[in-house]
């Protein structure tokens, strides 16, 4: 049976739904050759089909079922105790609100301190549950999609040497700004391009952009400056012609008037959209033009930026205050692509070999 993804009275409600769900859904799919009690687990189950009235509750029922010998139950529960503590604290009014940075935040912060390989349990019970929560949730037909991947998150991946991200060069960003303006959008088509054209020209994440609101723009000469809310609720200000976005970013703002939460971009609700639907979006431009990369999401857009943004002005520091980046290490990633840097290490190498030929 399938249910529609906000599927009780508020949001903590239904995230308790969903966990309980899931713990009900991994009770059955764990091996039970070392169950003790088979009438308990039976029991608990039943219990689980109810549904938890508390994550309290809900931490007794799992514990319950370690004790009878499912043991790695605690392999998922635990993490996703924390993780229901975590997003109760946010006030967030719909499951759709959740997405890849919110939860990348999440594992950063619970599990400072742990062993590597608590780390990749928590990361593995994370993506289980939103894994299960979207093939189980359905509603006039379609579900939601969370794409949460969080291979980049910081954890013990992040210390293993990732690959470098994805980003088009100059003539696929030709090519791809070109077609912004004229794909066939089915709806909202003025909305969809203003968004991707913000992260495009000024490599802000998809989170910041969806999470804009009309009051944290405002214009300085031929710019247009907007106010960023970015990790960690650290504020940040970019900039952005005013020849590139305005007459869809005006258009749009004028649109945005009537949302009640001030957002610059909601869905057809009123409510907050999610990065996955502009990932989407992204995905669909990408594709209908021919450009093929293995990460085709939104936050390629970023990736793109910072990279053209060292290629031409040479500036690592630059490229850490336009992206908003902690740390300069974070920003040092774009130095790999300059290939005019590189092509000078070629140099020095056959240069060594001319002299050395007339030894």
């Amino acid at each position: 049976m399938k249910y529609p993804i906000d599927c009780e009275d508020n949001f903590q409600n239904t995230l308790l739904f969903w966990i309980s769900r899931f713990v009900r859904h991994k009770l059955n799919s764990l091996s039970n050759k070392e169950v003790s009690d088979p009438k308990t687990l039976s029991n608990i189950i039943l219990e689980l089909t109810r549904g938890a009235k508390s994550i309290e509750e809900l931490d007794v029922l799992a514990k319950n079922a370690r004790n009878i010998g499912l043991t790695g139950i605690n392999t998922y529960f635990v993490p996703l105790k924390k993780l229901f503590d975590m997003l109760s604290a946010q006030r967030l009014y719909s499951m759709t609100q959740i997405d890849e940075e919110l939860l990348s935040d999440f594992l950063a912060s619970s599990t400072a301190g742990l062993s590597d390989a608590s780390k990749k349990n928590h990361r593995i019970a994370v993506m289980s549950l939103f894994q299960y929560i979207e093939k189980q949730n359905e509603l006039d037909g379609k579900a939601h999609v969370y794409d949460i991947e969080l291979k980049n998150w910081g954890g013990v991946a992040g210390k293993r040497g990732e690959k470098l991200p994805e980003f088009m060069d100059e003539k696929e960003l030709h090519i791809f700004l070109k077609a912004i303006d004229e794909f066939p959008f089915k709806s909202s088509a003025n909305r969809n391009r203003t968004i991707i054209k913000l992260i495009i020209y000024t490599g802000i994440r998809v989170s910041e952009a969806l999470g804009l609101k009309v009051k944290d723009i405002s214009e300085q000469k031929d710019c247009f400056v907007l106010r960023i809310r970015g990790k960690g609720n650290k504020y940040r200000v970019v900039m952005i012609k005013r020849s590139l976005i305005e007459d869809e970013l005006k258009t749009h703002i004028q649109n945005s008037l009537k949302n009640r939460d001030g957002l610059l971009f909601c869905n057809r609700s009123g409510e907050k959209m999610t990065q996955a639907y502009v990932s989407r979006m992204v995905e669909n431009i990408l594709l209908h033009n021919g450009i093929r990369k293995e990460k085709n999401g939104a936050h390629m857009l970023r990736h793109t930026f910072a990279t053209l943004l060292y290629r031409r002005k040479k500036d690592i520091v630059l490229v850490q205050e336009a992206l908003g980046h902690a740390s300069l290490n974070t920003s040092r990633i774009y130095t790999h692509f300059d290939s005019e840097r590189l092509r000078e290490a070629a140099d020095v190498a056959e240069e060594f070999t001319k002299k050395q030929k007339k030894y």
